[in-house]
């Protein structure tokens, strides 16, 4: 049943229960963290032994996304593109089949507008209630419970959840109708990864020119263009490491979402056109599965 917000805040017994769908990289993170919150946690993956870590946590795993929709107050999901999202939802036994009137259904996959909008649609035609939530930030503030988080959809809801979205982020914004999250987040990937680019064909220049790749880090951090980004990456960049974070293949995914988010408006996105070329030759070379910053060794090539 519906948990009031007031009784929510009022008495820890009283949280609500929460299913989170897919334990990759991040819903594996936020589910961990609400697991760690105290929350009732039910998890779904489709290969069920990634769950197994949090059932040893005290997780209930779900057999289908339908039985966890049944079986919680909220129901979290975080996939890794459109067509994965719209299988957890569309697909038999799926999200929409455990659809009833007043369950919160919130999805924190990053995907274009028409898959946030189709989903919403369906949900809400069923008479439950969306937010739309993709997520700003990698592993690492997943983990740490640092992510900014762009909402859109049932105002409501968002405030509903917001005892949830404070242990996974820093930050909850709530943008408007749905898709205006997922608009948000394509902007700020696209971003990243021209800016990611940038920073390679620097560094590759750099030292082909005989500078040393930390005296251009150290001189970068100095100036108006530092960012956290950079300060992570590059040293990590100039040594090779490439452990995963954030997937190249779904920053590949992000550039694409976003160009094509510029074609129905009418805007123009050089940069991000080259950046993605870029990216792509990257997955093709091997990094697809490497974290987003292995774009270097298709830049140094």
């Amino acid at each position: 049943g519906r948990v009031s917000v007031l009784t929510f805040g009022a008495m820890a017994e009283s949280k609500p229960s929460v299913a989170y769908l897919g334990m990759g990289i991040m819903g594996s993170a936020m589910a961990g963290r609400l697991i760690d919150a105290g929350f009732p946690v039910t998890v779904w993956n489709r290969s069920r032994d990634k769950c197994e870590p949090f059932a040893a946590k005290g997780a209930q795993i779900a057999d289908t996304p339908k039985a966890a929709v049944e079986a919680c107050d909220f129901v979290f999901t975080c996939t890794s593109d459109p067509t994965s999202a719209k299988a957890v939802v569309f697909g038999e036994n799926g999200v929409l089949a455990g659809i009833s009137p007043g369950k919160r259904f919130i999805d924190m996959s990053t995907v274009d507008e028409e898959t946030s909008k189709a989903i919403g649609a369906e949900i809400v035609a069923r008479g439950g209630r969306f937010l739309e939530a993709p997520v700003s930030g990698s592993k690492g503030p997943a983990l740490q419970g640092q992510l900014v988080i762009l909402t859109g959809g049932e105002k409501a809801l968002q405030e509903e959840a917001q005892p949830c979205f404070d242990v996974l982020g820093k930050r909850t914004f709530f943008l408007g109708d749905v898709g205006a999250g997922a608009r948000m987040k394509l902007v700020i990937n696209m971003v990243m990864g021209i800016n990611m680019v940038a920073l390679s064909e620097g560094l590759a220049v750099g030292t082909r020119a005989g500078l040393d790749g930390a005296d251009i880090m150290e001189v970068i951090k100095e100036g108006a263009i530092a960012s956290p980004m950079y300060g992570l990456k590059g040293p990590k960049m100039l040594a090779g490491d490439y452990g995963t974070n954030f997937p190249l293949k779904h920053q590949q995914k992000d550039m694409r979402l976003a160009i094509g988010l510029g074609e129905q408006v009418g805007q123009a996105l050089p940069l991000a056109a080259a950046s993605n070329e870029v990216f792509k030759a990257a997955a093709a070379g091997g990094q697809a599965d490497a974290d987003f910053s292995a774009v270097f060794d298709a830049v140094k090539r």
